[in-house]
Parts: structure tokens; sequence; C-alpha cells
């Protein structure tokens, strides 16, 4: 018996390698080496999570890879000195990918949608929401409420389908002085080629929802358990969120801080993106100072898929703890 098996199994080595010489000679190589490269990264678009009685659901509006982080990141900082601290991380200095996530808050009584992503024409790798809120259960028609942080593209592009709204159920609810500033005449006659396209988006995307819409300052509510937090710098009207239901918080923080390392860690670095640089920042330390404080969880719109986590602070800045299970038991 012992001499057969290995007579079988030296005859199935043989055969293999002579497979394998064949397909040398005719310049093939073995088909399991043949499997062609997948791109990107497989990701379940949306994560649930309770807050109290709130049912929190974080959808991805997808992402895009940044060929730069200096000086989007640390404007004021030199590039080296950037680099090294993104080395210090793990990350690369050269490049980086951002995320878009939009969430759901189902109250149980309203379904409320926090940013709307970039909607159509803004690259393959983005303007995913639609796609990732049939996969977390819901319909464009059954958003009731739909919150607007602030009016940079990647927040209002999905606000309408063409002429469409995208959510032909919703109410709207935003900021008063951010709608004022960007909707306003003195905007219009002094912009620049920068802002034009801006404004003009704006006009196209917010605009015409404006009769459905609430304007909110710091410390209403969007719903009862929902009060907006002033969190201007961003843009001039930028707003968060302090979600509390059943005795648990959640902050949601939108645009106070953009990444978990450059800014997050780094609360002091100017952004390109903020359009008052020091207001913004003394945004971002409120915000990140009391989630961190309070020891409560927290969603940033360009925070690491899925975007829930935690603060603590850490010498002069702040470190992102992702949540793990702590709001499922």
């Amino acid at each position: 018996m012992a001499r057969t098996t290995f007579e079988l199994s030296r005859r199935t080595a043989l055969v293999g390698a002579t497979a394998l010489a064949a397909g040398t000679a005719l310049g093939g190589i073995p088909a399991s080496a043949k499997a062609p490269k997948q791109s990107g990264s497989a990701m379940v678009p949306y994560r649930r999570v309770s807050v109290g009685d709130f049912e929190v659901t974080t959808v991805s509006d997808g992402a895009a890879t940044v060929p730069r982080v200096f000086p989007i990141f640390g404007q004021n900082q030199s590039q080296e000195a950037v680099a090294e601290h993104l080395a210090q991380n793990f990350l690369p200095g050269d490049k980086m990918s951002i995320g878009f996530t939009p969430v759901i808050v189902n109250t149980g009584n309203e379904v409320i949608l926090f940013d709307t992503g970039n909607g159509s024409g803004r690259g393959e790798t983005r303007g995913l929401l639609g796609k990732s809120l049939a996969a977390a259960g819901y319909t464009p028609d059954q958003i009731d409420v739909v919150v607007i942080t602030h009016f940079h593209p990647d927040h209002i592009g999905g606000l309408m389908d063409g002429e469409t709204p995208a959510f032909k159920n919703a109410r709207y609810v935003t900021g008063e002085t951010e709608y004022n500033f960007w909707t306003s005449k003195k905007l219009a006659d002094s912009a620049d080629d920068k802002m034009k396209p801006r404004i003009q988006l704006v006009k196209n995307k917010v605009v015409p929802l404006a009769d459905k819409m609430t304007f909110i300052k710091d410390g209403n509510d969007v719903v009862s358990g929902i009060t907006a937090i002033e969190a201007f710098g961003h843009t001039p009207g930028h707003m968060a969120f302090n979600l509390e239901s059943g005795g648990k918080r959640l902050v949601l923080w939108a645009d106070a801080c953009n990444h978990y390392v450059a800014s997050l860690q780094k609360p002091d670095w100017h952004v390109v993106f903020d359009m008052d640089k020091d207001m913004a920042i003394a945004a971002r330390k409120k915000i990140l100072g009391m989630v961190a404080a309070d020891k409560v969880a927290a969603t940033g719109y360009h925070m690491p898929f899925p975007a829930v986590g935690y603060v603590e602070t850490q010498g002069e800045g702040f470190r992102w703890v992702p949540h793990s299970y702590q709001l499922d038991i």
C-alpha cells in the first residue's frame, strides 16, 4: 500500500511538472496566476448603530483619491513637517483618500438625512449615495427631513436630480447664516472665478428648495433631541449637531474636522477648505474638546468610513478612536 501511494504521488508530481513546462514553453503561466487584479477595495456602504432610541446609519457617498496632502492640510506648516507627521501615523505624505459620509437618523417618527453627497458628475468613485441608501434599506421617498450642514459641493450635490428634488417628500433644514451668505447679492457681485461656480451650484441645488426650508441658528432643534451647534469657519454658517436620546449622545460635526490625522491631531493646522482659518480652528477645538471631555460618540463627514468613533486628548491635539461595538450592546 505504501508503494502504491508513493507511485500515485510521484505520478501526480510528474504530470504537474509536465504541464508547467508546457505552459512555459508556450509563453504561458499557470491558470491560477492569471486571475486579473481587482481595482479598489470592497466596502460595506453603510453602518448602523443605536443612540438611545435613535437608529443612526452612516452611508458612503464614495471617496476621492487626492494626489497631494500639502498644502491642503498644514498650509501654515512646511511640506516636510506635514509629510513627517503623516509618516509617523503610517500614512503616505504625497497623497490621500478622502471619504464622504452622509448620515441617516431614524427617530422612530421621522427619517432625517444629514447632507446629500456629491451627486452625479463628480467622478466614478463618488456620488454613490443612492446605492448606499438602497443597501441600507431606504428609498429617497422615505426621507422626511434633509439637513444641510453647509453649502460645499460635496454636501449639496445630491439635493437635486436634474431639475427635480431628489427627496421629493422631504422638508429641508439649514443654517440661516449659511443660506444668507451664499445667496447674498454682495457675494455675487464680488465673487472671483473660484467662487462663481460654487455660487451657481447653490442657485441650482439649494435655492429651488427654499420655500420648503427651515432656517436655524445655534441651539435650535431640527426635531426633539437633535440640536444645532454653531461651528462657523469652515464656511461662514457651518453647523454641527448634537444628537441625544435615551441618555445616549452622538455629535455630528460635519466638516469641523476634515482628517483624522492631519487635522484632528493638529487642530491648529490651516486647512485650505476652511474659508476663515482662525474661526475654523476655534470651532474645531471647541467641538473636539467637547467630544473628548464628554466621552461621547461622534461622526465626521470625512472620517475613515464608517466614520463613527471617539476622541481623546493627546498633547495639544486629539486622537481618533474608531468605534467598534460600543453602540451595539
